[in-house]
Order: structure tokens, then sequence, then C-alpha cells
């Protein structure tokens, strides 16, 4: 079995947030899923931003909290998902959701609401607050099989 190679990086702002949402949104691809896991206000929102200035979307990307997913058209398409309301496991398999990732870039919060119906490869990326100030944030990228090893592997080389 390969080993797994996770990667953390700190964050001293929520621009710094972004910046690293940015330089990852440059690397994805229609497929890719990044699974976003931690507290409410701990920069999930912030990341995703900037995955949606790397992936040259026009337009804010706010947090889906009230509609469940928004979608926003650049170089790929990104699907912003919030599952903090969801409360049946069942909800997302009636939705289809993973059929978004063919076609565009899947990026879900609150992953651990829906765990056991999660695609297997993919990126999970836990952020925590603390460190430096009441804005750090440390940012602990997690592979998940061959597609999310390659984007732990060519992001950290960044």
């Amino acid at each position: 079995m390969a080993e797994t190679h996770d990667l953390e990086l700190a964050s001293s702002s929520e621009e710094d947030t972004r910046a690293v949402g940015e330089r990852l949104g440059k690397q994805l691809r229609k497929g890719d899923i990044v699974l976003l896991s931690g507290e409410l206000g701990a920069g999930k929102t912030c990341l995703t931003q900037g995955i949606g200035r790397g992936l040259a979307c026009a337009g804010q990307v706010n947090s889906p909290s009230f509609v469940l997913m928004n979608e926003y058209s650049g170089r790929e398409t990104l699907f912003h998902v919030d599952l903090y309301r969801i409360e049946d496991v069942e909800e997302l398999d009636d939705l289809g959701l993973w059929d978004y990732a063919e076609r565009g870039v899947l990026v879900i919060e609150w992953p651990e609401r829906g765990a056991e119906l999660l695609p297997g490869d993919g990126l999970v990326i836990e952020l925590a607050t603390g460190g430096l100030g009441a804005r750090s944030r440390r940012l602990k990228f997690i592979p998940r099989g061959p597609r999310g090893e390659e984007l732990v592997a060519s992001f950290g080389a960044a």
C-alpha cells in the first residue's frame, strides 16, 4: 500500500487563506473533489473563495449554507457544497452530488455529514484556528487516493 504524504501550512490572515486556495485552484481540474473540514469560522469559505480565484470564476464565491450548493463558471465550473444543514445522508444520494464532479470541481464543506457516501479519491483539507493570532489558521492537506497524492505533491513543490 502506498504511503500518504500530508502537507501542513499556516495562514496568518483571511487573505493568506484565500491565496492558499488560489494556488490550489490553479492546479484543480474537472473531476477533482476537495473536502473541507473544520469548525465554524475556521476559514472553509475563505479557502473556497481562493479556489474560485484560481479557477478564474466570475463573481463572488459565497457560503451556500442556506441553498446547499452554489455553482460558479470559470476555467472549470466550481460546485461549492455546504453539508452543514444535512440531517440524513440519503438526501445526498437523492441530489446526485457526485455527478457534479464529472462536470467540474466539487468543493464540499462539512464532509463529515456524508462521510459514508464520499468518494475515495480526492483531497481533504482540515482547517483549524490558532497559532499566531485571531485570524491565523492551520491547514492540513490529506490526500485520498492517487489524485489526492498528486495534488499534495504538486502543491508542496510549488
